[in-house]
């Protein structure tokens, strides 16, 4: 296998982890209806995934620095597709929460192996490319593993076995590739798995502190539409067809991958501070359109929405994977995607416990204006650090 077709096979794992990610989102209703438990029960089980991310960047955020990019894929497809079995087996909420872990832990190991690799692997070594092919690969993925799911699950027999022996078909065919792929790590080294803290060098931090802001404010969004989008959606519409209820997720997702290949090549600056705002936006016209009623609004705002999250979350993306060195780029980006997976989960819990006593309508309220406040925080920073143009020497006077 060349070069290019393990790059290309990078940015394709990555896009795979956020498609298994969403694809149990449809049937999230289609569980609570077999055993029986709460809208709060339900956004666990879909933080117990993110929280088996964290834990793999916690305990294992740079093993693809020391053993090579190649295992560590391997090992966590191999592990993705185990989870993929238990989705499709499962008889009880117990079997949930275990295939939920396992896949997050998998998946985190997965994310950071292949991001680094991308910016191993790119044709030119070009961050900013690296950039772009991590956050399409990323806001497509998460789209297109609700819509397949969605559609598999509303127009052929066996929903809750079919849309995961798709998803374990897909990530063999990885696997097989990843088997094929060059290492790009010179020296691999015996694995040494040992809890760490994050650690982000000093030159990288500022840009890191920029980039956690953008990726805070637009995963966020990502993670309260998986867990009550299809729901919002469901009532809005009022209509219990998934593929309906999917729209929402489809639109985030959809427009945040257009608008990356669209607007990629901004400044990064310029992506997260625009960005940001028009995210800030579709958050509001989606807070109004859960008080309304108004499924206008709400596809309105997912567009929106969607749009401001890919194009800063690209913007973030690419000013920090410019100023990582070579020998931390798994570490780095662990640690990115550790905030990102803190922003897609904790925000999804929170609105879970309190969509109960408050109602859709206010709970959307309330996480769109706070949501709203980080992104324009966000725009602000990018803003605030923003490249000077160096200052014009003054004449010397003769």
């Amino acid at each position: 296998m060349n070069t290019r077709i393990a790059y290309l096979l990078s940015a394709a794992v990555i896009g795979l982890a956020l498609y298994g990610s969403s694809t149990p989102s449809p049937l999230y209703a289609t569980y609570r209806e077999l055993w029986g438990f709460s809208q709060v029960v339900l956004t666990l089980v879909y933080a117990v995934y993110a929280f088996g991310v964290l834990a793999s960047l916690l305990l294992a955020g740079r093993v693809s620095d020391i053993v090579g990019r190649r295992p560590v894929l391997l090992g966590s497809l191999g592990t993705l597709m185990a989870a993929t079995v238990l989705f499709a087996a499962a008889q009880s909420l117990a079997w949930l929460f275990v295939a939920r872990a396992i896949q997050g832990l998998a998946t985190g190991l997965a994310l950071g192996a292949a991001a680094a690799a991308l910016l191993d692997l790119h044709p030119r070594r070009d961050p900013a490319g690296a950039g772009l092919a991590n956050g399409v690969a990323s806001a497509s993925g998460m789209s297109l593993g609700v819509l397949v799911s969605a559609a598999l699950i509303e127009l052929l027999p066996a929903p809750r076995v079919l849309p995961f022996a798709v998803l374990f078909v897909l990530f063999a065919l990885a696997f097989a590739g990843a088997l094929l792929m060059p290492e790009p790590v010179a020296q691999p080294d015996r694995l040494r798995l040992t809890p760490q803290r994050p650690r982000v060098p000093a030159e990288v931090r500022r840009p890191f502190v920029a980039a956690s802001l953008g990726v805070l404010s637009s995963w966020s969004i990502g993670g309260l539409f998986l867990a009550l989008g299809p729901q919002l959606s469901a009532t809005l519409f009022e209509s219990s067809n998934h593929l309906v209820a999917g729209i929402p997720v489809f639109a985030v997702g959809a427009c945040g991958a257009l608008a990356q290949l669209v607007w990629g090549r901004l400044a990064p600056w310029i992506g997260a501070s625009f960005g940001s705002v028009a995210l800030a936006a579709g958050l509001a016209l989606i807070s109004i359109s859960a008080s309304t009623g108004s499924s206008a609004l709400l596809i309105a705002g997912s567009a929106i929405g969607g749009a401001g999250f890919g194009v800063a979350f690209l913007g973030a993306l690419r000013a920090l994977s410019a100023a990582i060195p070579l020998d931390s780029r798994a570490a780095v980006m662990s640690a990115f995607y550790v905030v990102a997976y803190l922003a897609i989960s904790v925000p999804a819990v929170l609105a879970g416990a309190l969509v109960g006593p408050l109602g859709m309508e206010h709970t959307f309220e309330l996480f769109g204006a706070a949501l709203g406040a980080v992104a324009l925080a966000a725009a602000f920073e990018a803003w605030r650090t923003r490249p000077r143009a160096a200052p014009e020497p003054a004449l010397a006077l003769e």
